[in-house]
């Protein structure tokens, strides 16, 4: 499509007059921080948005212009990974649905006495799609990382082996009750698989390119890119004038791993590397003396550090991932959990990094694979045509664009304007947002 065509399809989806549109989410950065480009990217357009998340978030909710509309989450911490039962699936279920059913009245409360005119919600924030059925409006799912590519056939014999796994745990037929209850007073027929894994239309903030078997997705998924911030929103950071940044960061749920900074102190003491280090809440004081070289915070201003750095030492987080990406920075990986396994081997698959399990990931293996990322002229044009790529996505701007087609007086066509944007070289991306500091 040339881009008279697609000017003209853009504008056929911008609304006659500001809408309301509610946000919800689940308390974790890592799923915060990708919406709130799009949020601050629908607020300049003269839109009101009222972002349901609990108060942790306010700060970063408010700056991007949104109306916070807190809830008190009966969730762990998202930082506390080993509160968190990652191995135990049924359990996740039900934590996830005991969450949607105790904050549900608050939601109702909220938003029955202002409707909105959309609902955009995480994948994780169950309320979204029963919220739009009350208010008989659309609603848009957001994924925040890699979404499922399964035929129909391959989606019903996963959830067939599911149910014969745990057939016999009565906390899984408590949550298949549970659940279909939740639906059914709120006069909702679908299956509760489908009403949790098949949206009626997605968001991701990520590139088709870096989709596991992203050729596979249907039009459903509308792959926007990164909605990335303004650096300038971030705190100041004062690079070194003459020495390779390495950026060790492990997100917000994984710094908690003392001896893992101890070996890249250690892979890189004596070195002319300046390493900056995003401790979380460790105390860096657990690391012993550190050279001077080395320098640590609880949370660092990521996209400043990236646009100075030499290569970065990532848990493979999709943020932190697609923001290397988009300033250039080769990566070496070790993942921990969630997503980042499947990240980590993106990244090698696509050569534009390393990729190394927690117990490769010796003082002399991480100095190696630094340093080989660093030097071979492969990784560094293959992390300039991504870095390249990543720059022409529509990110903020496609989204809201997307989101805009979808209120009471869009046009609707979601698929067509999806394809349209997705495939529109130079359409740029909207780094409006009040992003988080360190990224998830």
């Amino acid at each position: 499509m040339n881009a008279d065509a697609l000017e003209q399809e853009m504008t056929s989806t911008t609304p006659s007059r500001p809408a309301h549109i509610a946000v919800l989410n689940i308390p974790a950065h890592g799923h915060v921080n990708p919406t709130l480009g799009i949020v601050a990217e629908l607020v300049r357009r003269g839109h009101r948005v009222s972002y349901a998340v609990p108060e942790e978030f306010g700060p970063q909710v408010r700056a991007a212009g949104a109306r916070l509309v807190p809830y008190e989450t009966t969730l762990p911490a998202s930082d506390r990974v080993e509160e968190w039962p990652s191995d135990d699936p049924v359990a996740m279920l039900g934590l996830a649905l005991n969450e949607a059913v105790s904050i549900l009245p608050g939601q109702l409360r909220t938003f029955d006495a202002d409707p909105p005119d959309l609902v955009l919600h995480d994948f994780g924030a169950l309320t979204g799609r029963l919220l739009a059925h009350r208010y008989a409006v659309r609603c848009v799912c957001l994924s925040s990382t890699h979404v499922s590519s399964a035929s129909p056939q391959e989606r019903k014999a996963r959830q067939t082996m599911f149910e014969s796994l745990f057939h016999d745990d009565p906390r899984w037929h408590a949550y298949t009750k549970g659940f279909r209850k939740l639906l059914d007073d709120a006069g909702i027929g679908l299956p509760v698989d489908d009403y949790t894994g098949l949206p009626e239309r997605c968001l991701v903030p990520i590139p088709r390119f870096f989709q596991v078997n992203g050729e596979l997705v249907d039009g459903r998924y509308a792959f926007v890119g990164p909605c990335l911030g303004r650096a300038s929103l971030q705190d100041r950071w004062q690079a070194p004038p003459d020495a390779p940044v390495l950026l060790v960061a492990l997100g917000t749920a994984g710094s908690d791993r003392p001896e893992f900074y101890r070996r890249c102190v250690e892979a890189f003491t004596g070195t002319r590397w300046h390493l900056v280090m995003s401790t979380g809440r460790l105390d860096p004081a657990v690391l012993g003396p550190l050279p001077g070289n080395v320098e640590t915070y609880p949370s660092v201003p990521q996209l400043q550090v990236l646009a100075r750095a030499t290569a970065f030492v990532t848990h493979a987080g999709m943020g932190s991932v697609l923001e290397a990406m988009h300033h250039g920075v080769p990566m070496v990986a070790v993942p921990q959990v969630n997503d980042q396994p499947v990240n980590a081997a993106r990244i090698a698959e696509l050569g534009i990094g390393r990729h190394l399990s927690e117990g490769e990931a010796t003082a002399s293996a991480l100095r190696e694979a630094v340093l080989s990322v660093a030097s071979d002229p492969l990784v560094a044009r293959r992390v300039a045509e991504t870095r390249s790529r990543m720059r022409g996505l529509g990110g903020a701007r496609a989204a809201a664009d997307l989101i805009e087609s979808q209120l009471p007086d869009g046009n609707g066509a979601w698929q067509e304007l999806a394809r349209c944007l997705e495939f529109a070289e130079g359409h740029g991306e909207a780094d409006r947002a009040a992003y988080g500091r360190t990224a998830d």
